[in-house]
């Protein structure tokens, strides 16, 4: 199967460019209930687009990593929501479900173990893109930590970040992360885009692969409908202005020839294009169905 379609959980899919492979090592699933975590959405989108949501009328949106494998190295892109399942809050209000859990037995069936991992580079610092930084050990013992400076600075401060992971693993992401800045190559043919808003270093990652490259958009976009609405808010962004210069910022970026992007939460069409009808998906075979439902 190819294509997967936005009202179901994400599969396990993979894209070769090059030399370069890029595998969604899916953790688990969310979703979402439209009017609690889009609030700003016209009321009646969900009823103009029913086929974005599933049969209980709420959005999937996956939780997971992008192993990145290139010359025998691999860099893994975020870490999931960790083992978690039950109701999801976002200020205190109920805005989804998930079931998640299984990255580790994901990235087996793979053919990796933790040990594999050479480097973890974070979008940001929320807790479904970093549930498996540590368990309560470092998850992935060889690995560096890599986190955009402006993402860290709050949390070094000692400011409360709504979204993040608890205070005993941000010491310990304190402790042991390397900090970057925007435009730095973190990993060979990986390049940071810090793009704040969604929260303080929010940061996407831009992966060269051959003639094309591959736009890694973390939390800038949750659902295809704000690539071409880009002033529609999610309930967790920080910033509002600051949101909507980042994706100016990247629809600049993925209506360049040869640009294909990664989406974490957008159903089962993870990578895909940006077309004057939107999100185009680009076919990438699954390995392995989605291994959790909700």
């Amino acid at each position: 199967m190819q294509l997967g379609t936005l009202d179901q959980q994400s599969a396990v899919r993979s894209l070769v460019l090059g030399e370069v492979r890029m595998t969604y090592v899916v953790d688990g699933a969310m979703a979402m209930l439209p009017s609690g975590f889009f609030p700003g959405f016209p009321a009646d989108h969900w009823d103009r687009h029913p086929e974005l949501l599933d049969a209980q009328g709420r959005l999937p949106m996956s939780a997971g990593g992008l192993l990145v494998e290139r010359d025998g190295r691999r860099l893994l892109i975020d870490a999931g929501l960790g083992p978690v399942r039950g109701p999801v809050h976002v200020s205190g209000d109920l805005v989804g479900h998930s079931d998640s859990g299984a990255l580790l037995a994901t990235l087996a069936a793979l053919g990796h173990t933790p040990e594999d991992i050479e480097a973890v580079a974070f979008t940001h610092l929320h807790v479904d893109h970093t549930g498996w930084a540590f368990t309560p050990e470092k998850t992935f013992p060889r690995a560096r930590y890599l986190v955009a400076a402006r993402e860290w600075t709050p949390h070094g401060c000692g400011t409360t970040v709504p979204g993040a992971p608890a205070a005993d693993v941000l010491t310990r992401i304190g402790a042991e992360h390397t900090p970057f800045d925007d435009g730095e190559e973190v990993f060979p043919g990986v390049r940071a885009l810090v793009t704040p808003g969604h929260s303080s270093g929010h940061t996407c990652y831009v992966i060269s692969a051959g003639s094309e490259r591959v736009i890694v958009l973390g939390d800038v976009f949750h659902t295809p409908a704000q690539l071409t609405h880009p002033d529609w808010p999610s309930r967790p962004d920080l910033d509002g202005a600051g949101v909507r210069a980042a994706r100016e910022r990247l629809t600049a970026e993925l209506g360049q020839p040869g640009t294909i992007g990664f989406a974490f939460h957008f159903g089962d069409q993870v990578f895909g294009r940006l077309t004057g009808t939107g999100w185009t998906p680009v076919p990438a075979p699954a390995l392995l169905p989605a291994p959790r439902a909700v």
